[in-house]
């Protein structure tokens, strides 16, 4: 999580590589002996960056996909606060870690260590960090949502989606990634709106019209769950959506 981190900050820094020869620290030393220490600009834009990581984290990696997915997955089973959102939000978030391993490990051996080492510069690094995120997010997204989003942004004449702008993908990725979500979301939501279908019927059939069909579904559709092992489909399913394991 830390090396992402500082890759993540290495794409957050880039209006401000500019600005890398001044120091993070000033201090002066007073006639009595005493010192003052100031911060600079350069630390006001670290901190700045570093508010962007979660927003980042979400928008820019699988996060996305699986936590609307789950949520959709509560809904259709019927549980309100159960998994809380604390719970789901940590499965997401974990399960991001998970499918995203390849590539925290590319923008680390390309860009972070070299960073650190002082091989490159941030700039050097910056774009090194760049292009496995690009790619990943390339991957995921439909050509016309690409497209949809080049030509607002006024880029009709690209040779091809590697030569679009970062500005342009990220919002194309996230439209593709709540189609993608809804489509899984929808599949998942099937075989409990069959189970709420067939108790209805048969509450209307035995003439009970005052009893809930959904607090009658609810332990029939909790059942199928977990015979069909439903936590471990969901999060394969999940999984290789991404392309791991195929």
């Amino acid at each position: 999580m830390i090396k992402f981190s500082v890759g993540i900050l290495l794409l957050l820094l880039a209006p401000f590589a500019g600005a890398e020869g001044i120091e993070a620290l000033s201090v002066t030393t007073n006639p009595d002996g005493s010192q003052e220490y100031s911060v600079t600009l350069q630390v006001l834009a670290l901190m700045t960056a570093l508010s962007f990581i979660p927003a980042a984290v979400i928008m820019m990696t699988s996060f996305t996909r699986i936590i609307v997915v789950l949520a959709i997955l509560r809904q259709a089973i019927g549980l309100q606060q159960s998994p809380s959102n604390q719970i789901l939000l940590g499965m997401s978030l974990f399960l991001t870690f998970f499918i995203m391993a390849p590539i925290f490990s590319q923008i680390n051996d390309r860009a972070v260590q070299p960073y650190l080492n002082e091989e490159l510069t941030s700039i050097q690094a910056l774009e090194q960090a760049k292009e496995p995120i690009k790619a990943f997010m390339l991957s995921q997204t439909r050509i016309k949502d690409l497209e949809t989003f080049a030509k607002i942004a006024g880029y009709d004449k690209l040779d091809s989606p590697e030569d679009t702008p970062f500005v342009v993908i990220i919002p194309a990725f996230v439209t593709s990634e709540l189609q993608t979500a809804f489509i899984i979301g929808f599949m998942f939501f099937i075989p409990f709106l069959i189970v709420d279908l067939v108790v209805a019927s048969v509450l209307m059939a035995m003439g009970m019209m005052m009893l809930s069909p959904m607090i009658v579904a609810l332990p029939f559709k909790i059942m199928l769950f977990v015979l069909v092992d439903g936590w471990g489909l969901v999060m394969g399913t999940l999984a290789r959506s991404f392309g791991l394991g195929v």
